[in-house]
């Protein structure tokens, strides 16, 4: 059986896959900041797009999106405004947070949750 980290891997090579395949630009993963990770920066359509992967065993995506806890979501958002200072993005730049969440059961094909604006503003 795989590691937390095997199946964390596993689930951002899917989900790179899987927003290739839907349209989107991948710019950068695995940005570190103090705050945390950033998973996944995408763009789509002009729209910066950082998106937060959660992959669990098991045939649900519910345990994965019920991983993204307010605080997770306060460490999210803090990680991103240093990669936009960083990075030396307009202040005026769009910008979203996604999450995709994945449920991994044996052999079966993945299950691939996308939630688009995910944060509630």
């Amino acid at each position: 059986m795989a590691n937390s980290l095997q199946t964390g891997a596993a689930g951002e090579r899917i989900a790179k896959a899987y927003l290739r395949a839907k349209g989107y630009e991948i710019l950068d993963a695995n940005w570190s900041t103090t705050f945390g990770e950033l998973d996944i920066v995408a763009r789509k359509a002009g729209v910066l797009v950082f998106v937060e992967v959660k992959t669990r065993r098991g045939v649900s995506t519910e345990p994965a999106l019920e991983a993204v806890t307010p605080a997770k979501h306060g460490r999210i958002l803090k990680a991103i405004y240093q990669y936009l200072a960083d990075q030396d993005f307009d202040p005026e730049t769009q910008w979203r947070v996604d999450v995709v969440a994945i449920a991994i059961a044996g052999h079966r094909r993945p299950r691939i949750d996308h939630v688009e604006d995910a944060f509630d503003w």
